[in-house]
């Protein structure tokens, strides 16, 4: 009898919970019987699958390609038992979205009241950070992502394009002034954010080129919605993406300024998801009733 799909389970198991003890406890098996499933699997692969010491497993490199592609595997074919056994007519089930907390708050949550009346059945766990997470590690299904997609691993869709505006509050402005040139940035509290990926620099056009004006501030923080909250409180100017500010703006309490300076200046908002091209069938659910309809809110 094949035993394959046994020891995968046990196997994504053992990298999930990071000890045959554990995983032994959660399947009801022996460690030793766990050890022996995944030495069998080791021995057909020809591969080492964990690095083993006294206190601790670390996945090889071909432990972890085995880990993801094996976890979407057994996850489709749950899908596909679920789908088969209720007869193929209901999508059911958890859905893990994650979402950079503005996108989330004014882009896709507005919609999520009619998807669930096209599919009561289904359960969306939502997480809203500005940290951009791993979809594996996380336990994640789909994740919009701000700023372009680059794990290739991954299957993605571009949605659209959000441009980015220089924002200040009235208060900010009568007391300050309003900045007229890329120069005068160095004048002013230039709000930022601290992560990895983010650099002190907005872009400018300056005559025919354009070129990354440095700035500083009193702030760096890890989420759009703290920069824009001391935005409004006046503290200083802002870089954000015009849904995040679009109602403000609208409203009177930020104001645009530099539109003349700044370039075309956009970010890409994509859309990423585990399962590979046949995703779990509450996933495919969830993507093809959102992707639709983002791509008409932002253009793309």
């Amino acid at each position: 009898m094949d035993q394959r799909t046994t020891e995968l389970q046990v196997f994504v198991r053992v990298a999930e919970s990071g000890s045959f003890s554990e995983a032994a406890r959660v399947l009801r098996k022996t460690p030793s019987t766990i050890s022996k499933l995944v030495s069998r699997m080791e021995t057909r692969l020809g591969v080492r699958l964990f690095e083993r010491s006294t206190r601790r497993l670390a996945l090889t490199l071909e432990g972890t390609e085995l880990h993801e592609r094996g976890r979407n595997l057994l996850a489709e074919l749950d899908a596909v038992e679920r789908d088969i056994g209720a007869g193929g007519s209901t999508a059911r089930g958890t859905v893990r979205v994650n979402a950079s907390v503005a996108f989330g708050r004014l882009v896709l949550l507005p919609i999520l009241p009619v998807f669930w009346d096209a599919h009561p059945e289904i359960t969306l766990d939502l997480s809203f950070t500005d940290e951009v997470v791993d979809l594996y590690l996380d336990r994640t299904d789909v994740a919009f992502r701000v700023g372009g997609l680059v794990d290739s691993s991954l299957v993605g869709q571009r949605l659209g394009a959000a441009r980015r505006l220089i924002v200040a509050s009235p208060d900010y402005i009568a007391r300050h002034g309003e900045p007229m040139s890329a120069n005068d940035l160095l004048r002013h509290n230039c709000l930022g954010f601290n992560f990895r990926r983010a650099a002190p620099v907005w872009p400018m056009r300056e005559g025919s080129r354009i070129v990354d004006r440095k700035v500083a501030g009193s702030l760096l923080a890890n989420e759009g919605e703290i920069v824009r909250s001391m935005c409004l409180a006046g503290v200083g100017l802002a870089r954000l993406a015009d849904f995040h500010v679009r109602d403000d703006v609208g409203a009177g309490r930020l104001v645009e300024v530099l539109s003349d300076a700044v370039p075309h200046d956009e970010e890409e908002i994509g859309v990423l998801h585990t399962g590979g091209a046949r995703p779990p069938r509450r996933v495919s659910a969830f993507l093809d009733f959102v992707i639709p309809r983002l791509r008409r809110k932002l253009g793309g």
